[in-house]
């Protein structure tokens, strides 16, 4: 799925109840299965599936939109769901699914992500620490706001997607050594809750580069709310028009986000690579 790797594991009886533990087991590459991250996958009261992603360190995110567009295939090709609609319960609330089916299989798959959040306060990013905003009486969402993060001058530009983004626009991406710039973002004391970075360039009207920086998890071919947060912040700075598909194209492939004032939707592959067992 677009580069992502991420282990699916039933947990409908409850039977793992460590699996921050369990995560940082199976992640470790050579030693464990070597994964981004694992997902499992719960009953829930309200949906029609419950979905707890956890990162390589062991921390749980409160969202994923690429493991949602997975957890859908699995789901209806198992036999789980039969209808082409489903709800999916996350700690970033529920989410609903539209699949696209071929050959009897889901191969694409549609995510409404909801509405998002600019507000600082929520997202969360400390205006306190950015000059040109904390005596704004009102607070005002931080769009390509100058910051300095590890003695460099960046323009950033925030949202939350269930969880909190930072997007960079940078004219030369392939320069951009994320595997060290991607730190200093998400522990930079601009955001209390650590952030996912996403560092963009605009390819054209309807088109971006994106590479990601996962809190987490650290450098990943693909993030499915990092391309929904890429699109947001490029519409909400004029780059791109709102209600327009954008393509986004990361490291590991492509997906498509549309994008307004009332939802985002989330649409692109997903691919079962293998199934297995594994003791625990």
């Amino acid at each position: 799925d677009c580069g992502n790797d991420y282990i699916f594991i039933e947990n409908f009886d409850g039977s793992i109840t460590c699996p921050e533990a369990l995560c940082v087991i199976l992640c470790r590459p050579h030693y464990g299965i070597g994964a981004d991250g694992i997902v499992l996958m719960e009953c829930s009261q309200t949906a029609d599936v419950k979905m707890r992603s956890f990162n390589r360190d062991g921390s749980e995110g409160k969202m994923a939109g690429n493991n949602l567009r997975c957890i859908g295939k699995y789901m209806y090709d198992k036999g789980y769901v039969k209808s082409r609609s489903m709800t999916v319960e996350t700690a970033g609330g529920t989410k609903k699914l539209s699949l696209f089916i071929r050959d009897g299989k889901v191969s694409s798959v549609a995510v409404d992500m909801g509405k998002a959040e600019l507000d600082p306060a929520k997202v969360p990013v400390d205006i306190n620490k950015i000059p040109s905003m904390w005596r704004n009486i009102e607070p005002q969402p931080v769009l390509d706001q100058q910051v300095s993060i590890g003695g460099k001058e960046y323009g950033i530009s925030c949202v939350s997607v269930g969880n909190p983004h930072c997007v960079v626009f940078v004219e030369d991406l392939e320069a951009l050594d994320v595997a060290s710039t991607g730190p200093r973002f998400e522990y930079s004391e601009l955001f209390p809750d650590r952030v996912n970075a996403e560092f963009v360039r605009q390819l054209g009207p309807d088109s971006l580069r994106v590479k990601v920086w996962e809190r987490g998890s650290g450098e990943t071919l693909a993030c499915g709310t990092g391309a929904c947060a890429a699109v947001i912040a490029a519409a909400e700075t004029g780059r791109v028009e709102k209600g327009r598909d954008i393509k986004v194209s990361l490291p590991g492939g492509d997906l498509t986000v549309n994008y307004t004032d009332e939802r985002v939707v989330l649409t692109g592959s997903a691919q079962t690579v293998y199934e297995g067992s594994f003791e625990y």
